[in-house]
């Protein structure tokens, strides 16, 4: 490495991605000794109940047979026992319940890479909106799947969307160093008759030409496409990782890797405040959705409050409850923040008392941007191991979210984002599989499982 040609940035960055990937294959080699631990429970169990098949042997789980249908036999007998066990090890996965009350309603493809975030639009009509890698944002139909509109003015990976609380206007971060403001005009497909949606069923299985239409990007191509933002806000001096609206529309707050978060006045496009103080880059950010209050994430193992409802004082608190990467941290309707963070836990935190949580939860990944939903209160957890989980402010865990070689995403889930406005498709993810999807959260059968 001494004696490396390549620029010091170049090699970090290089770096940084290498320890992701070793990361992803830890988690990968751990869910592999999880899974090996619970089969040779299992086994060692069935062979305590004297559940052998004539011809079969059970010994430090490995399955001896001399015939083949006795093999299918003691498989079928091992998948029943395994769905029907009430052990700790099987019940954590509500495996039974959870597919009745989360069910994938529609996925939304068309990206030609990874998608960082999603939001849903707050004014009518609404529409799903995406950031990718690939440069563009996208708005979507919930209802049909279908491209609306393509904004393609960044010259970076759009890594945020956000939508103005009362009027047609998005707001993007992106990896150019700028943010931007344009205003979007859709109009919402007519409903499609029932034989389509079978015909989507269809292709849902088959992901080999789904990856191949990627390619393609037939939909995207008869998108309308705006290439100029309305207002562009420049002043930082690295990737611009997030971007959020204050209360009320005027004006927006961005987070960047050059470590400082500014909050700008929409209308003249000028730098109200410049928020420094984090020791590395900025990860997230995100505004109060009621009062002048702001939270910022950052790899620094820390968030920070930052308070601008009285105009003359600005205080900033320190949280360090972490100690990894924060990934995101956001407002509940109540008086909560709750934080993500890479070293696999989130917190829950009480704005009048935030000196420690008072909820954390523990997973076997890291989380990355988190929602949590405006009625029921209830924390979406995407994951680089490709699940999602749903815990209630509590910490009880509610859910998983399906996922198969058929269905739900096949790399990374970057941001899940609720819609509690639209009954058939409630809660949105989105990852590095170049797709979102669309779920249906059975919300009270939910609770009422707990």
């Amino acid at each position: 490495m001494e004696d490396s040609k390549l620029p010091m940035a170049l090699r970090s960055n290089l770096l940084d991605l290498f320890g992701q990937i070793e990361r992803e294959f830890e988690n990968l080699y751990i869910e592999n000794l999880e899974l090996r631990r619970e089969i040779d429970s299992l086994n060692e169990r069935l062979a305590g109940e004297g559940q052998t098949v004539d011809g079969g042997d059970l010994s430090k789980g490995a399955l001896k047979t001399k015939a083949s249908h006795s093999t299918s036999q003691l498989s079928q007998k091992l998948k029943t026992t395994y769905k029907a066990s009430t052990s700790k090890i099987v019940s954590s996965f509500k495996a039974t319940t959870s597919r009745a009350v989360c069910q994938l309603v529609k996925e939304y493809v068309g990206h030609r890479d990874g998608i960082w975030d999603l939001a849903v639009t707050r004014v009518q009509p609404l529409v799903l909106g995406t950031a990718s890698a690939d440069h563009c944002s996208m708005l979507w139909s919930i209802e049909t799947g279908k491209c609306l509109l393509k904004y393609a003015g960044h010259a970076g990976s759009v890594n945020s969307i956000k939508f103005h609380p009362t009027e047609q206007m998005a707001l993007t971060a992106s990896g150019d160093q700028t943010a931007h403001i344009w205003r979007y005009m859709v109009q919402l497909p007519l409903p499609q008759p029932p034989a389509d949606t079978s015909a989507s069923l269809d292709d849902d299985g088959d992901f080999s030409d789904k990856d191949e239409a990627d390619g393609e990007a037939e939909g995207p191509s008869e998108c309308p496409t705006i290439r100029v933002a309305t207002t562009t806000l420049k002043s930082h001096q690295g990737v611009v990782i997030a971007a959020d609206w204050l209360v009320g529309g005027k004006q927006v707050v961005t987070a960047s890797w050059d470590r400082a978060a500014n909050l700008y006045d929409v209308e003249t496009s000028e730098l109200v405040h410049a928020l420094t103080g984090h020791d590395q880059e900025l990860t997230h950010c995100c505004t109060h959705p009621t009062q002048r209050l702001v939270v910022t994430s950052s790899r620094d193992t820390t968030f920070r409050l930052w308070d601008f409802r009285d105009p003359s004082i600005h205080s900033v608190n320190v949280f360090q409850g972490h100690t990894d990467t924060v990934t995101s941290a956001v407002f509940t309707v109540g008086d909560n923040v709750v934080s993500g963070s890479d070293d696999r836990t989130v917190k829950v935190w009480d704005l009048k008392n935030m000196r420690s949580p008072i909820a954390t939860i523990r997973t076997d990944s890291a989380v990355n941007r988190i929602s949590v939903s405006a009625n029921q209160r209830i924390i979406a957890l995407p994951h680089d191991n490709r699940q999602v989980r749903l815990f209630d402010m509590s910490g009880v865990r509610l859910a998983r979210l399906p996922r198969s070689n058929r269905q739900g995403h096949r790399r990374m889930v970057c941001c899940s984002a609720w819609n509690e406005e639209n009954q058939a498709c409630n809660l949105f993810t989105c990852g590095f599989d170049r797709q979102a999807i669309g779920w249906n959260i059975n919300i009270p059968a939910l609770l009422q499982e707990k």
